[in-house]
């Protein structure tokens, strides 16, 4: 299987580079030459365009910022497509939006897969991303083993677009649990007592949580070197926001946590992880004790 990449950022880069490690043959093209640099030396091939890219491949993946750059992947791609090219898109963007493109591409002969995915940059270069899929089971069983050198978690949700809506689900629970955490830790510390030890007394009991343990150390350690920037769970926060309104849906404990991201993108954070919530609510009360 010919694979090609395309999005060699913060989470596509690592992405491709275990597709080579697990050996497949990798095409990429990136508007700058530092981000095909890394690929190129692990063996993966440079292309002129997106086209050429797709040219040379089987499965087509890409991991851009929101659902324009997507569309505009996904034309170049099958403009260039070989009959039977399955393209698979990770990036997180509207449901809607994937069903459109998708629409959009079987009308000239190209199956895409919705494939966002849970993790952050820790995850992808790691290879244990969860990757959540919608679309055909078939082209789903032919992309399996790709999907399995970048991720330890792969479920198909259904048709169409079920990817995003179970990253959506996703991020309405990291959104909300990050926020948690955060006034959790900061009203321990603003009470005299240590975060730390108040983390360690919570993850033996029924608060326990992935992002206590994980997102809860590094505000601890005050560690907001970006995984997954604020302004990325902004944006999909946004998405989730944009889908309950068209659905006529009530989410309050998700449109409380959509406008604290946006206060943390508004208050110049938006490059920081988004555990620098923390911040947000030490700023909101005064400061660090």
């Amino acid at each position: 299987m010919n694979i090609g990449f395309i999005g060699l950022g913060l989470m596509g880069r690592p992405m491709a580079l275990n597709l080579r490690k697990a050996g497949f043959a990798v095409n990429v093209w990136a508007r700058r030459a530092a981000s095909l640099a890394p690929l190129r030396a692990a063996g993966a091939v440079a292309h002129g365009s997106i086209a050429e890219v797709a040219a040379a491949s089987d499965v087509v993946f890409s991991c851009v910022p929101d659902a324009p750059q997507v569309a505009e992947v996904a034309q170049a791609v099958a403009d260039g497509a070989r009959p039977g090219l399955v393209y698979v898109d990770m990036s997180t963007i509207a449901p809607a939006a994937a069903r459109e493109i998708a629409a959009g591409l079987q009308a000239r002969g190209v199956v895409m897969l919705d494939a966002p995915v849970s993790g952050g940059e820790s995850g992808a270069i790691a290879g244990t991303l969860t990757i959540m899929v919608g679309g055909e089971p078939a082209a789903f069983d032919t992309v399996r083993p790709a999907f399995e050198a970048m991720g330890r978690s792969i479920t198909r949700v259904g048709e169409s677009g079920a990817g995003q809506v179970a990253k959506a689900c996703n991020q309405i629970l990291t959104g909300v649990g990050v926020a948690a955490v955060a006034e959790a830790l900061n009203f321990a510390r603003k009470s005299a007592v240590d975060p730390a030890r108040v983390r360690e007394a919570l993850l033996g009991g029924f608060a326990s949580s992935r992002i206590l343990e994980n997102h809860g150390q590094r505000m601890i350690e005050r560690n907001f070197k970006p995984g997954f920037k604020a302004w990325m769970h902004q944006k999909d926060m946004g998405i989730v926001m944009d889908e309950a309104h068209r659905l006529g849906l009530a989410l309050p404990a998700a449109a409380v946590s959509a406008q604290l991201f946006n206060a943390l993108v508004g208050s110049g954070m938006g490059e920081d992880d988004s555990v620098a919530m923390l911040k947000l609510f030490e700023s909101m009360s005064g400061g660090v004790a």
